[in-house]
């Protein structure tokens, strides 16, 4: 099987943004997905750079506008595989084998008799480059750009699009998922429904624009610049006779934002008929991203730089928000907060701490080795057909691009493995010495960990593959294929060495506050705290009573083992902990080490807990404990025992 997946090609006449970046990372996530079953993917992208804003932008940049377009095509370029893309090729519409790709279509389509010279006035919007009839103005103004366009009266050629306004319709009605989601499919057909289609205008005279690529029977004009770039689709195949074209076009998919859906739902398949070439198999449409329910736009100062985000939260991160957080077709809200939110929520309490606590686990318990699997039980069982029962979801929901969705029918998948580690208590089975259910839970959880990393490869890459190495699983594209996921379950082999921890997904602070820079008043605040607090000399400390050896006793000290550090949300110098002591699920404790200790040294240390300590909230997170430290001149010693004891061991 092969796979075609087009993103947009992106006018040059700003440098790329969210809007941009989220397009190519579903595209190349797509064709990721595609890749895991087995196809043959081509994914395709590029910019677009001719028209009357690309002029206007190199006059306002004092250069010329092949200068201009070299110098935002390579912005856009470059950013993709720091964002992850993987990209088959990059095009560009001044490209010369694309300029013939268009040139050698118009004199096709001029021949057949479908373009021809005429007069035309209309409203035309030059931020759109494009005319507009009365109907399609919202009083008056460009629905787009909300500013009245000019009225423009000049000959040019068009291409006769009404001619196949009857054709489009039916093919439309006959095929369901032409055009999907089925809302914009409505809206197109509402459109075509609605009246008499009309002739496209597919020129520009010189006189006025003469940067775009000339028409092969009159060199006064040059080509409308949505003629042109749709023809990227084609050209970058090598039509007409290229073997890319020959092999690709038949499957190919478009991928675009709801602001061009009648260029690439109207204009680009009748201009396909008249060519004739077959129509693509699926044009697939997003909304918008939006800032604060506001489009982004330049101008509001309110657009989100890609690169921002990810040196701030991860790749990773980056890219499970965007496919998770937007239900594609509709428009979405992106804000910090509902990044971390998220990133915190799925990727560091679900996700995460699954990884840390069961290769913890594992470490402790086996020595770091996978262990084979004893009979299973009816939870096994339960747990078995979850995790093939998400596999099936995910494949059929993104295949669908139903993005969301899919990632959400994965999390059962997590969810469910956090709760089959709670119920099953690997500590207890440790405890009780029963080895074979503890090797059986043990297999089971780092399956399930296996085929939620293989599934979030399309989503992200190097995360995924450094959650397989962590399970002893290179990431060969053998096994990170999805074709036997659904049906297979036990694919990780017994014996494999699992990393000592994994810590990939750190949590972040969630408070709003703590997202933005704090105020003059608030820094002048913290100031004179600082300056009272030095200049307050700390009172002499009376030795401590004497206690008899029963007051001694009340203390229930234990030695534990830490399963899980990580930052606690709301305070930089706190861990939460979750500490083994050998009861049926682990303690979390809150402890003041964060500024002596990193996350990933604790992970697997044995420390002293005192474990009768009446609970209390640090920063909004229950303490089920105390963690013993000694403070020195050099920073802080945790207390432990000599030797590796029995998690619970009681101090005496």
């Amino acid at each position: 099987m092969h796979f075609f997946i087009s993103t947009p090609i992106y006018y040059v006449n700003a440098k790329p943004h969210l809007g941009h970046a989220y397009t190519t990372i579903v595209a190349d996530s797509l064709a990721r997905f595609h890749a895991a079953l087995g196809d043959e993917t081509y994914l395709l992208t590029g910019t677009d750079e001719h028209g009357d804003k690309i002029v206007q932008a190199a006059a306002d940049s004092d250069c010329s506008p092949q200068a201009y377009v070299d110098s935002i095509s390579s912005l856009f370029k470059d950013l993709w595989p720091k964002l992850g893309v993987d990209y088959t090729q990059f095009i560009r519409t001044t490209d010369p084998a694309h300029k013939k790709c268009v040139q050698d279509i118009l004199q096709l389509v001029y021949d057949k008799g479908d373009i021809y010279f005429g007069e035309y006035g209309g409203h035309y919007c030059y931020g759109c480059e494009r005319f507009y009839t009365e109907k399609e103005l919202e009083d008056g103004l460009c629905p787009q750009h909300r500013k009245k366009p000019e009225f423009i009266q000049e000959r040019n050629y068009f291409f006769k699009m009404a001619k196949y306004q009857t054709w489009l319709i039916e093919h439309i009605e006959r095929n369901h998922d032409f055009i999907r989601p089925e809302g914009y499919r409505n809206e197109v057909l509402s459109l075509l429904k609605s009246g008499a289609l009309e002739d496209l205008c597919i020129s520009r005279p010189k006189s006025r624009l003469a940067w775009g690529v000339e028409l092969p029977f009159d060199q006064n004009f040059v080509c409308y610049v949505w003629f042109d770039a749709l023809l990227n689709y084609v050209s970058a195949l090598g039509w007409p006779d290229g073997p890319n074209f020959k092999t690709y076009w038949r499957h190919a998919q478009h991928l675009v934002a709801k602001d061009i859906l009648k260029p690439h739902a109207i204009f680009w398949p009748t201009i396909l008929k008249a060519a004739g070439l077959e129509p693509y198999k699926h044009l697939n449409v997003h909304g918008y991203w939006l800032v604060k329910d506001t489009k982004m736009s330049k101008s509001l100062g309110n657009v989100v730089e890609p690169l921002a985000m990810v040196e701030k939260y991860g790749l990773a991160a980056f890219r499970y928000f965007l496919l998770r957080e937007m239900h594609f077709g509709h428009d979405a809200s992106f804000s910090e907060e509902a990044l971390v939110a998220r990133l915190n929520a799925d990727l560091a309490n679900d996700l995460g701490n699954l990884f840390n606590r069961v290769l913890a686990m594992t470490h402790k318990y086996f020595d770091g080795i996978v262990p084979a699997p004893a009979t299973p039980t009816e939870t096994d069982e339960d747990l078995k057909r979850l995790g093939l029962n998400a596999a099936a979801n995910f494949r059929e929901l993104f295949g669908r691009a139903m993005f969301s969705r899919a990632l959400d029918a994965l999390w059962e998948l997590v969810r469910g493995l956090n709760k089959y580690i709670d119920q099953s208590a690997p500590w207890a089975l440790f405890k009780a010495g029963d080895t074979a259910r503890l090797g059986t839970v043990m297999y089971a959880a780092l399956e399930g960990m296996r085929k939620a990393a293989v599934h979030l490869w399309p989503v992200m890459p190097e995360a995924a593959a450094r959650m397989l190495e962590q399970l002893g699983v290179p990431s060969t594209p053998e096994n990170l294929s999805l074709v036997r996921e659904a049906e297979d379950w036990g694919l990780l082999a017994a014996g494999n060495h699992v990393a000592t921890t994994s810590n990939m997904f750190p949590r972040v602070e969630t408070a709003a506050h703590a997202l933005q820079p704090k105020s003059k008043e608030e820094k002048a605040k913290t100031s004179e705290k600082k300056a009272t607090a030095a200049k307050e000399k700390p009172a002499p400390v009376a030795p401590p009573a004497a206690i008899e050896f029963a007051d001694f006793q009340k203390v229930d000290l234990r030695v534990g083992t830490v399963l899980v550090a990580e930052k606690h949300p709301e305070a930089d110098k706190l861990f939460r902990l979750e500490v083994d002591l050998g009861e049926e699920r682990p303690r979390q404790i809150i402890a003041g080490l964060a500024e002596f200790w990193k996350a990933e040294d604790l992970l697997g240390k044995q420390v002293v807990v005192v474990a009768n300590l009446a609970p209390r909230k640090l920063r909004g997170l229950e303490s089920q404990g105390m963690v013993l430290a000694v403070r020195t001149p050099g920073g802080l010693e945790l207390l432990g025992a000599s030797n590796p004891v029995a998690a619970g061991s009681k101090v005496s």
